[in-house]
């Protein structure tokens, strides 16, 4: 067995980066029907700029259901292209869901990250939930594992919500539509789309203003 590493705080940020990185994840929660047991389903996942997980589902899956009767889930995710399972880096969320306000606002950015949610957003009985961590189980890679407090999890201040939709129309009118279009930038990097995919590119350190963003931002 793999012992944890002794320092448990090390490099939250390269977590919260793998976790930016990918969109989809195994999601378990405590089924209601057969009295707690896991039930896992694939589900689409956006990380705010909180660092909180947000979901779009409908009030009839399982695992809505599930989460309406008990709040507790995790998500595991990780690199789904690269075939090399025991080696790549992965990372498990324990946390709890809930229902997400400001669906408007949630979902004007969901979209830029999954425009082929259009027709699921368009549907009422669709809402957004919000899985906020308690702890996460990070593995780099082979020997690189560690349990992550929220508390350690958590992004630093920054303006960056406030300001992206303003960096959004700055960067893409300069840019060469070709190199992709800008659609989220957060304080640990930004995603671009290119070629009808979502490409994460991460800051070397956080930035925590439009400022600092754009400069990280310049080729």
């Amino acid at each position: 067995m793999i012992p944890d590493k002794a320092n448990t705080q090390s490099d939250p940020g390269a977590a919260r980066q793998l976790l930016r990185a990918h969109r989809y994840g195994a999601l378990s929660t405590l089924s209601k029907k057969f009295d707690g047991h896991p039930f896992g389903s694939i589900t689409p996942y956006m990380v705010d700029h909180d660092g909180n997980l947000l979901i779009l589902v409908s009030a009839l899956a399982e695992h809505t259901k599930n989460i309406q009767h008990d709040p507790r889930v995790s998500l595991i995710t990780h690199n789904q292209e690269d075939s090399h399972i025991q080696t790549q880096g992965r990372i498990t969320v324990v946390g709890t869901a809930a229902l997400a306000a400001q669906r408007e606002q949630i979902g004007k950015r969901y979209l830029r990250y999954f425009p082929e949610a259009q027709t699921y957003y368009d549907m009422p009985d669709f809402q957004f939930y919000r899985i906020t961590p308690l702890a996460l189980r990070y593995i780099g890679g082979f020997g690189d594992i560690h349990w992550i407090k929220a508390e350690s999890y958590r992004v630093p201040a920054n303006s960056l919500q406030a300001e992206e939709e303003t960096l959004l129309d700055q960067f893409n009118t300069k840019r060469d539509m070709a190199q992709g279009i800008l659609i989220g930038i957060d304080c640990d990097g930004y995603d671009l789309r290119l070629d009808g995919r979502t490409v994460r590119r991460d800051f070397p350190t956080p930035a925590l203003n439009g400022a600092q963003a754009l400069a990280l931002l310049q080729p």
